[in-house]
């Protein structure tokens, strides 16, 4: 087994953040991954994020030096780490685990690092999304959970959101608190683009409960002037 440490970090108000902050310093042997361009597609009508291609994504993993007999050690914030994680398991690949990079107590290394290309090939899931039709048609029933902070939930202003609110009936559970303890049921996750949803999943599967990601998420369906709206 190789052991493969990928740098994840971004900023979504600054695009090139996380490259610069892998130049100025990294885990000695970490390769690094691009939240914007090989973590998530082209930013449409299906959200900010939208889950990149399979084969984009394996050319991407590939180009980390990730394949059959890796094991991925994630880090970076603002759910970085957590959305690799997330990817890695989607694409068919479960050896991985996210640690937080403000607990890494070694040494530093900046520049680039020489990372040898390996072979990643992807076998995509189909059980672990959901899209907006299938959840506005269900969210009656399911445990849908809000992952962006209480004042985005509540629908209150702020630069990310073109339309503020929810979804109806979600719940919130904010990605950057503790895990709120959460009703038992078929768990639907989301938040602003897909990302910080994926630190709600992650701490879900460590507490041995399984959720499906809405990609999309809000950014999606604030676009859908056909989809209900809830305040306050």
């Amino acid at each position: 087994m190789i052991y493969r440490f990928v740098d994840c970090r971004w900023d979504i108000f600054d695009a090139d953040a996380g490259r610069r902050l892998y130049l100025e310093g990294h885990i000695p042997g970490a390769a690094f991954l691009d939240l914007d361009r090989d973590l998530a597609g082209a930013p449409g009508p299906h959200g900010r994020h939208p889950l990149p291609g399979a084969e984009e994504f394996a050319a991407a993993a590939s180009r980390a030096g990730i394949g059959r007999d890796t094991f991925v050690v994630a880090y970076g914030g603002m759910g970085g780490g957590e959305r690799l994680w997330w990817l890695l398991r989607h694409f068919g690949h479960d050896a991985c685990a996210v640690i937080d990079f403000e607990a890494w107590h070694g040494p530093l290394r900046a520049g680039e690092e020489e990372i040898e290309p390996a072979e990643f090939v992807a076998r995509e899931e189909t059980g672990d999304t959901i899209d907006a039709d299938e959840l506005a048609a269900g969210r009656e029933r399911l445990v849908v959970v809000d992952a962006r902070i209480a004042s985005r939930w509540r629908g209150e202003p702020h630069p990310l959101d073109t339309v503020p609110g929810r979804i109806p009936g979600a719940l919130n559970a904010p990605w950057n608190e503790p895990l709120a303890e959460l009703p038992a049921g078929d768990l639907v996750a989301y938040c602003g683009s897909g990302v910080t949803a994926c630190v709600t999943l992650h701490r879900l599967a460590l507490a041995g409960r399984e959720g499906r990601l809405y990609p999309g998420s809000w950014s999606e369906w604030e676009q859908r002037p056909d989809l209900p709206v809830e305040r306050g």
